[in-house]
């Protein structure tokens, strides 16, 4: 297989290897308007950046200082999106600073270089996939048996790798989500519930294999990652350093593991440390322009 070089756009401490930084999106960085979790008095709610727009309207948020950060970042290390998301829903989010070369998608399935998936990659995904895994029709056909039309809202699948509900939630039983994860543990998937969005993914598609990928071709020394959710659990247990913020379902299972830091911040504002103790992290950063904020 032959893979690009090195990152370009990084500065990392001469005679240093660079730090990958490896983060999902969604509820970690980004936050949409119901996500914000703004508990402050109207007056003293921080300015905001809107960093992503779909049909015309605003959809995803990030604080004016985590967008300066976010451009700290993308200066100081290899940063790589992370994310769930589809190669279409990624590409509709203009985060600051550089462009990242690379970023994951769709929890592993692509690697995007410079914008576009790695052929080789995606086809190595989906081999696997089909040696260890019940196939995606057979999951699509029993989600749309088990689920229940007073409650689901739209039935989607992502680049024909995984499968995933838009719900009701305040309607979603108690019980539906963990009779799904039973079902589907023997045939090779797993279940997490994220917001109004109930996903079922092949347990090998992971955002650790294609971050691994990515930290080799890049030839980082070291990797730091951060994510909210069950499908972020991997990156973050294979990272060198790890946070997670104090919302979503990690947070909910009060799950953490030796490296990994449960930040006190919820919503927003938790995007904004992370992105802190990111550049706290990486021995590029510029003076003053991150570095652990006060617990």
């Amino acid at each position: 297989m032959t893979h690009p070089a090195p990152a370009e756009g990084t500065a990392p401490a001469e005679g240093t290897a660079p730090v990958v930084v490896a983060s999902d999106l969604d509820r970690t960085l980004v936050y949409s308007a119901a996500a914000l979790g703004l508990t402050v008095p109207d007056r003293e709610a921080p300015r905001l950046l809107c960093v992503e727009v779909y049909q015309g309207r605003p959809l995803s948020y990030v604080t004016e200082t985590a967008a300066g950060l976010l451009a700290a970042l993308g200066s100081a290390a290899v940063f790589v999106p992370t994310t769930t998301r589809t190669r279409e829903q990624y590409l509709r989010i203009r985060l600051p600073g550089p462009a990242p070369r690379f970023a994951v998608c769709a929890n592993g399935g692509h690697l995007l270089v410079d914008g576009v998936s790695d052929p080789e990659w995606h086809a190595a995904v989906g081999a696997r996939l089909d040696e260890e895994c019940a196939p995606l029709a057979e999951v699509q056909a029993h989600l749309a048996a088990a689920a229940d039309p007073a409650w689901l809202l739209k039935h989607r699948t992502a680049d024909e790798l995984f499968a995933y509900l838009v719900v009701e939630r305040a309607l979603l039983p108690g019980d539906w989500v963990k009779e799904l994860a039973v079902w589907a543990e023997p045939r090779g998937w797993t279940v997490s519930l994220q917001g109004r969005k109930v996903y079922a993914v092949p347990k090998p598609l992971t955002k650790s294999a294609a971050v691994r990928e990515v930290a080799r071709r890049a030839g980082a020394g070291r990797t730091l990652a951060a994510g909210d959710s069950l499908l972020d659990a991997d990156l973050l247990l294979a990272a060198d350093l790890a946070w997670r913020p104090s919302h979503g379902e990690l947070a909910e299972a009060g799950w953490t593991a030796p490296g990994v830091t449960a930040l006190p911040e919820r919503g927003v504002a938790a995007g904004e440390r992370i992105l802190r103790e990111f550049l706290g992290a990486v021995p590029a950063a510029e003076p003053g322009a991150g570095g652990p904020a006060p617990a």
